[in-house]
């Protein structure tokens, strides 16, 4: 199995005065489906590049949670490991997937808009993916509504929001729905994550 590094959400437990790191047990699952071992990143930047350097890490997979310091969030050591580590994956021409927030991370890297929405909370929702409507989850109240080069855009919701991007020139690529989410797993995002990390 191929190793990706794989960041973690920061959840705040004020009782016991800790900020925990954690990831939904789910991504490992749809990992093992994909022929991916995930290497689960903490958000301390110099732990996490020393992990990747020792790892033999063959890509990143930015998970979701946590909203974006810029809009908000409560997690600025988490955007500050995860744009190292893009910079670490960009050096090393390594493959990129962002998930929701990791997408937004990716859009936020390029100056692309993030504006609050409405109506993308959702199990079930159909959007056009490459030309064709398929269903998605949708868990976020953030969105861009344009994706400027290189950024090139290929899922949209029908309001407009965008819901895929890839990178013209780079191995970067960005989801706004969850695949770790879906039960069973749809083969259309196994395919992806085995195309964009290499799995054959």
């Amino acid at each position: 199995m191929k190793a990706v590094a794989i960041t973690q959400r920061v959840s705040v437990v004020p009782a016991y005065g800790e900020r925990r790191d954690c990831l939904d047990q789910a991504w490992t699952k749809f990992l093992a489906v994909c022929g991916l071992l995930p290497v689960l990143l903490p958000n301390v930047i110099g732990a996490a590049l020393a992990l990747c350097e020792a790892a033999g890490i063959g890509g990143l997979v930015l998970t979701g949670g946590n909203d974006l310091a810029m809009v908000g969030g409560d997690a600025p050591e988490r955007d500050a490991v995860e744009n190292a580590l893009l910079d670490w994956a960009e050096r090393r021409r390594l493959p990129v997937l962002g998930v929701c927030r990791g997408m937004q991370m990716i859009q936020q890297r390029f100056n692309v808009e993030l504006r609050r929405v409405e109506g993308h909370v959702a199990q079930r929702q159909v959007i056009r993916i490459d030309g064709e409507r398929k269903e998605v989850n949708s868990f976020h109240c953030f969105a861009a509504f344009d994706s400027p080069s290189p950024l090139d855009v290929w899922a949209v919701a029908d309001d407009g929001v965008v819901k895929a991007i890839r990178h013209a020139a780079a191995p970067i690529t960005g989801i706004m729905w969850h695949p770790e989410r879906r039960a069973p797993f749809s083969g259309d995002d196994v395919a992806l994550f085995r195309r964009v990390f290499g799995v054959t």
